[in-house]
């Protein structure tokens, strides 16, 4: 794969490292707790992880930090290999630090024969308050002079069963007068009698993420630990628990800044809300933007490795317009899906001089931007379907579509006319009745006179009949750290289902086909299309945007 990005801080350090002979070789990783499936934040971590390693060479690992069995489950590490491989990469070893609890274990006893770490029966409140604060020193736990030979005991009674959940923890002695309040004796262990869904029953003391982390990525010879920027006040405790464990290889974490973009949850926690609440169908739901949700919608890995590559690497977060991955995916769609004609409100049409029972077929052009994708055969007879708003019995002035008396274009077909409408018993209009100029087909260089409007239709003796789902954003933009108003932001018009026609030719189309619409946007093959047997489409982004590229 094709690397595109350009330079970065990151990639002056490596290159650096490298120069120097700090390193001889490169190994980074990807490490998600498999507690929900990936969102596009993730994929801008995947992209950066895979894509620094390649450049120089050198390995990317897939690791699964599973030290909460609370929360995890193997359904979201099955879906996190498949976002991971449906991006377009390979890892070069697949880990579980739950592999490595007994070295964990054994790390942890190491800590507490240095004097570094003891055992300390305060409960998770009574540590939070004894914390301190930016402005406060912390207060010493009561526990903190254990003996070793004590530590150890209850250490290991903890490793058997004895003690219930939050009855103890194991906590480092660093400093509580530390001004990084990651210092302040930290918890490295806490109890959990949950089942893992990697070692079931075997363990109930499981590692807190700030212990597990830096010693997994020391195992693996981890050489650049990547990760966001609300850990960089973790880095010293990081350094310190390679350090104290006295690992054998020594990683380095350096942070970048998080993906956040507009009118989008970057948050496993809100999202996970979200489906748990059932405010939208299943982690997939194509308003979501985790990676299984912008695949359903139709989004591709290309746009969405060229959307980060773009945004690049920066120290500083920011908000990245969502209109820029809209850009991408049209750039990435317009070669390379067909076009067709889709008509999502019909309005039937009765051509009342063209011979009955008789169809011709029409050519068109599956994308006039890549000829190579030939022509295509389009029905056309008699009666057609064309969509309620291209037509209007009273229209405001410079209206160029279809009215009483006006003559516009059929794309692909002839110029029509409407002479008469039929309404209901309401007033509603439900068909037009016009004529068609048979020396006007689209293709035989007729010049007698020109048309302002050009509209797209179906033929209605052939039209297949589908589905479609139209998408707004889920959420309203919102200030990320109001926690309180989460829920009264979503978007009550972020999902429209409407019924209507497809031209023939599309309808033995599988899930995941892509199609421009005419003037209607980009749309993909819903998966539940196989299942409920009937075409759903999804509108993945709108044909046009003002939106443009910084240059």
């Amino acid at each position: 794969m094709e690397n595109k990005s350009s330079s970065n801080f990151l990639k002056n350090i490596v290159n650096e490292d490298l120069k120097l002979g700090k390193v001889d070789h490169i190994i980074t990783r990807f490490p998600p707790e498999p507690n929900g499936y990936l969102h596009i934040g993730h994929a801008k971590s995947i992209i950066l992880n895979f894509e620094l390693a390649d450049e120089f060479k050198g390995k990317t690992h897939l690791r699964f930090d599973d030290t909460n069995p609370v929360k995890e489950d193997t359904e979201y590490v099955e879906s996190i290999k498949e976002d991971v491989s449906w991006l377009g990469y390979e890892w070069d070893n697949l880990f579980f630090a739950s592999d490595y609890f007994e070295e964990m274990y054994e790390r942890a006893v190491l800590l507490i024969k240095k004097g570094k770490a003891y055992v300390c029966d305060s409960t998770a409140e009574e540590i939070r308050r004894m914390r301190g604060s930016l402005t406060e020193v912390g207060q010493k736990s009561p526990y903190r002079d254990r003996s070793v030979e004590e530590n150890l005991a209850l250490f290991e009674r903890m490793r058997q069963g004895e003690f219930k959940d939050g009855q103890k923890v194991l906590r480092a002695k660093i400093d509580m007068a530390s001004p990084n309040i990651n210092m302040r004796d930290p918890v490295l262990y806490r109890i959990a009698h949950a089942t893992h869904h990697n070692t079931g029953d075997k363990w109930c003391i499981y590692p807190m993420y700030d212990f597990a982390h830096p010693l997994e990525d020391a195992i693996e010879g981890v050489t650049h630990s990547i990760c966001t920027l609300e850990f960089e006040d973790h880095r010293p405790l990081y350094d310190w628990v390679i350090r104290e464990c006295e690992m054998e290889n020594v990683p380095h974490q350096y942070e970048f800044a998080r993906l956040n973009i507009t009118n989008m949850v970057m948050s496993k926690r809100k999202l996970k809300q979200l489906v748990d609440e059932k405010v939208v169908d299943g982690w997939d739901d194509p308003r979501m933007p985790t990676i299984s949700g912008l695949r359903r919608r139709g989004y591709t890995a290309e746009a969405i490795r060229n959307f980060a590559r773009e945004i690049g690497v920066a120290k500083a977060d920011s908000v990245v317009d969502s209109k820029m991955l809209e850009h991408f995916i049209r750039e990435d769609l317009k070669l390379k899906a067909p076009r067709t004609m889709a008509v999502l409100d019909p309005l039937k049409v009765l051509i009342t001089n063209y011979p009955e029972d008789q169809v011709e077929m029409l050519e068109a052009e599956n994308n006039p931007e890549n000829p190579e994708m030939g022509n295509r055969q389009i029905p056309f007879s008699r009666e057609i379907y064309i969509e309620q708003d291209d037509f209007m019995e009273n229209p405001p002035p410079k209206y160029h579509r279809l009215f009483p008396g006006n003559e516009v274009r059929l794309k692909n077909a002839y110029f029509i006319k409407c002479n008469s409408i039929v309404k209901d018993e309401s007033g509603k209009v439900i068909e037009l009745h016009c004529t068609y100029d048979p020396e006007t087909k689209s293709g035989s260089g007729f010049t007698g006179r020109k048309v302002k409007g050009t509209i797209h239709w179906v033929d209605a003796s052939q039209a297949v009949p589908a589905e479609f789902r139209l998408y707004e954003p889920l959420i309203l933009d919102q200030d990320e750290e109001d926690e309180t108003s989460f829920l009264e932001h979503i978007n009550p018009k972020s999902f429209e289902i409407v019924q209507g026609f497809v031209e023939p030719n599309i309808e033995s189309s599988k899930p995941q086909d892509k199609f421009q619409f005419f003037r209607h946007g980009y749309f993909n093959v819903d998966p539940l299309s196989t299942k409920q047997k009937k075409l759903i489409f999804n509108r993945i982004v709108s044909l046009k945007s003002s939106f443009q590229l910084p240059k």
